[in-house]
C-alpha cells in the first residue's frame, strides 16, 4: 500500500507522522469551499463500497470478537470471499 485516500477530518499531523513512520502517502479529500450543497466526494466511494462488501456477511454486523487478531482475520476472510465470488 503506497497512498491511502482520507476524508478531510483527517488533515493534520496525521499527514505527516504517516509519511515519516509508516513511508504511506495519505492523500486527503477534500470539499471545495464554494460548494454549498450535496456533493460526490472523489475516491470516497470506494471505501464506502468496501464497507459495504464486508458488512454483507452476518458476523460483521455486530462487533463481538473480544481480540482485534481474530476481527482482523475474519475481515481479511470476507475480502477473499468477496474477491472469489467476482472472480467466478
Amino acid at each position: 500500500m503506497q497512498r491511502v485516500y482520507a476524508d478531510g477530518g483527517y488533515a493534520g499531523r496525521l499527514v505527516g507522522w504517516a509519511k515519516d513512520k509508516t513511508f504511506i502517502v495519505l492523500e486527503i479529500i477534500r470539499r471545495k469551499a464554494m460548494v454549498k450543497s450535496f456533493e460526490v466526494l472523489p475516491r470516497r466511494w470506494v471505501v464506502e463500497r468496501t464497507f459495504a462488501w464486508i458488512m454483507k456477511n452476518r458476523r460483521f454486523a455486530r462487533d463481538c470478537e473480544r481480540p482485534t487478531s481474530v476481527a482482523e482475520t475474519l475481515i481479511v476472510i470476507a475480502a477473499c470471499a468477496t474477491l472469489v465470488r467476482r472472480w467466478t
